[in-house]
């Protein structure tokens, strides 16, 4: 076997390989030899079917097989041995197998057009100075969290009459027609308000629908009808109201505080206070450590160019999504397309530099913390909820009908660990912010 590469430009090149006999022969005749083994022919016991027999049945049929299984090991080879930054996948050049006689020849030549990354480097001193924000959280923060809780908290009320904020539960009806529902007031246009606020539990309000809602999506919810019937629910119905439902407001006192920090571990407003301090300020760095992450890639799009063969490129985007994606379509979403191609040769190139690896172990807690999260929890719990936890992140990785679960999770551990790298090398200028200032960053 010979293998040569012909480079047409710094990203476009044609990989040919040369196979003599010698390189397939072999391997023919082992699997004939087991087809004979097995073979069920008319007229012959199983093993004694003579080879001219086997050969003339399945040789052809043989020999596409290997040599493909050889082609494909021997180009991925090369492709590895010598790193070659490859974009895609190798494409066949078809007028080469399309001219083969299968049937006389020995020596075959195939051809694959490469798409080929242009060298760069990724130099993190050269990458300008990215910023990283302190956030200063204050009371102001400190009063909008503790409000919150107090709701989220809360026991809900079943009110005698309606409340703007209130959830209204009841029947509709027009006609013939009756639904059971229930009705948020938010979704209720505010000049339509008046109907409803203060209404008492066990009152028919009687109004035009199509004059209520602020939309046809809460419409279409409220009513619990889709597409079509929606718009074809019009004119005046009947609400006849069952229940109203408001959300209170808990007392800032020990029982709160338990439910939100765990039994015992605060005695004191004071204590309550300082704690949902520390936990805003916990959350703000989370946040503004994931920003620093996002620009700091940013950063590295932006000053490090590799040039791409974007003929091939948008080609071999056609073959491969199989006439899902016309040419047109592609060239509308290239700009992005590039810079997710551009952006993984840069995140292998940090990963081979500063050797980074995913070890299962790795994947195994990442898939803890995402259950942990499930049950809204920030953190380890008691040694059997653990237990728990490792048993359903264990059942999610390993889930047959599912998977693609491990290898979501295992690329989200590489490109945590590339994110640290780069986090960690990149050069960072930190400023101090308020929380709203920070909003203001972080939305733009």
């Amino acid at each position: 076997m010979n293998i040569t590469l012909e480079k047409s430009s710094n990203v476009n090149a044609k990989l040919i390989v040369a196979l003599v006999e010698e390189d397939y022969k072999s391997q023919v005749e082992k699997t004939l030899k087991d087809y004979r083994k097995r073979a069920n022919i008319k007229g012959f016991r199983p093993g004694t079917v003579p080879m001219t027999v086997v050969q003339k049945m399945f040789g052809k049929s043989v020999l596409l097989e290997e040599i493909n299984n050889l082609l494909g090991s021997s180009v991925q080879e090369y492709i590895k041995e010598n790193k070659l930054n490859i974009v895609g996948d190798p494409m066949p050049v078809v007028e080469d197998q399309e001219s083969i006689d299968w049937n006389t020849q020995k020596e075959f030549t195939f051809s694959y057009e490469l798409g080929l990354a242009g060298d760069f480097t990724v130099d993190f001193d050269a990458i300008p100075a990215v910023t990283s924000y302190e956030i200063q959280a204050t009371e102001k923060e400190v009063e909008e969290t503790i409000d919150n809780l107090k709701k989220q908290f809360a026991e809900q009320i079943h009110a005698e009459s309606v409340e703007d904020g209130d959830m209204i539960f009841g029947t509709f009806t027009q006609g013939e027609w009756s639904e059971k529902s229930a009705i948020p007031t938010k979704s209720i246009k505010d000049e339509a308000k008046v109907t409803f606020v203060g209404a008492a539990k066990g009152a028919t309000l009687t109004f035009d629908i199509d004059n209520v809602f602020v939309d046809e999506k809460s419409k279409g919810l409220a009513t619990n009808k889709k597409g079509d019937d929606v718009a074809a629910l019009a004119g005046e119905v009947s609400f006849a109201i069952e229940d109203i439902t408001r959300q209170g407001v808990a007392e800032l006192n020990q029982e709160l505080f338990d439910k939100v920090l765990g039994a015992g571990k605060v005695s004191s407003e004071e204590e309550f206070r300082k704690e949902i301090l520390s936990i805003i300020e916990s959350n703000y760095v989370r946040e503004s450590e994931y920003l620093l992450r996002i620009d700091a890639e940013k950063a590295l799009l932006e000053n490090i160019s590799i040039e791409l063969p974007e003929e091939f490129l948008k080609e071999w985007l056609v073959k491969v999504n199989e006439g899902k994606f016309t040419m047109e379509q592609i060239e509308a979403d290239f700009e992005a397309v590039k810079r997710d191609v551009r952006w993984n040769f840069i995140k292998n190139e940090i990963a081979d530099k500063f050797e980074v690896k995913v070890d299962y172990p790795e994947v195994i807690e990442k898939t803890k913390d995402m259950v942990r999260g499930q049950f809204g929890m920030y953190g380890p719990g008691d040694a059997q909820m653990e237990e728990m936890i490792e048993r359903i992140a264990n059942g999610y990785l390993t889930d047959k009908s599912k998977k693609d679960n491990f290898m979501n999770m295992f690329n989200q551990v590489y490109a945590d660990k590339i994110a640290a790298v780069i986090v960690e090398k990149v050069k960072v200028e930190k400023k101090a912010i308020d929380v709203e200032e920070f909003k203001t960053i972080a939305g733009a």
